[in-house]
């Protein structure tokens, strides 16, 4: 039973440089029939133009794994810290049927046609 449990044991290497994290205040989520993909990006006040700082790629069962997971974890954040807060604009566009894809950040204005 013992020799099992290692064989389904998997070590993860973090190394110095991806444990320092990207910090990102938009998330925007794009989909084919096969996959998602979740890009991260950094916006500043003042600045007109973000760069997306990181791509993840993910096929559809492990990004609903990953919506889980995130759910599963805000639970349990409220549960010890209280409610997070959201931000009136981005929860006013959520809840009149707004682009759910889009996290939008700090002040950052809306694209107009």
């Amino acid at each position: 039973m013992e020799n099992n449990q290692n064989q389904n044991e998997l070590s993860i290497e973090l190394t110095e440089e991806v444990a320092e994290g990207i910090y990102s205040n938009l998330a925007i989520i794009t989909h084919s029939n096969t996959e998602f993909v979740v890009d991260f990006i950094r916006v500043m006040p003042g600045v007109p133009k973000a760069k997306v700082k990181s791509r993840i790629v993910l096929t559809p069962e492990h990004a609903k794994r990953l919506l889980g997971a995130l759910v599963d974890n805000v639970n349990r954040f409220e549960a010890l810290n209280g409610p997070i807060k959201m931000d009136v604009g981005a929860a006013e566009q959520s809840q009149q049927g707004g682009d759910p894809t889009v996290a939008f950040p700090f002040g950052t204005p809306q694209g107009q046609a």
